[in-house]
């Protein structure tokens, strides 16, 4: 077997990024609606420490992961309002808060994400 290189993602996961859709409310103005999904991409999931902050006055977990994905014209346009689901898990939201293009040669994006608080 041959020795894999260290800079090579392993992109095992298959995920959906969405973000909501805008809709009009009857009114003749623009709110959010539900999510919608723009791609599906293959990714690598890197999980990191994890912590369990109070949000209203209770004990949470937050599991925080950085998503990597192959770069494309879409995934350039990921921003912090999009979510990425689980594409063989439903339940398994990410709710992304920054990404980034860390090698600046357009090969991969880098996205932090939390699992485990609400959009």
């Amino acid at each position: 077997m041959a020795p894999t290189k260290p800079g090579i993602p392993k992109l095992r996961e298959k995920l959906h990024f969405q973000r909501r859709e805008i809709v009009d409310d009857g009114y003749g103005n623009e709110v959010s609606g539900d999510f919608a999904t723009v791609f599906t991409a293959a990714a690598e999931l890197i999980p990191l420490t994890g912590s369990e902050p109070v949000i209203a006055a209770r004990l949470t977990g937050v599991q925080p992961y950085i998503i990597r994905i192959r770069s494309h014209v879409a995934a350039r346009e990921v921003a912090t309002s999009w979510r990425a689901v689980d594409a063989r898990n439903g339940a398994r939201i990410f709710n992304i808060t920054s990404s980034a293009n860390l090698d600046e040669k357009n090969a991969y994006i880098d996205m932090m994400a939390t699992q485990g608080v609400a959009a």
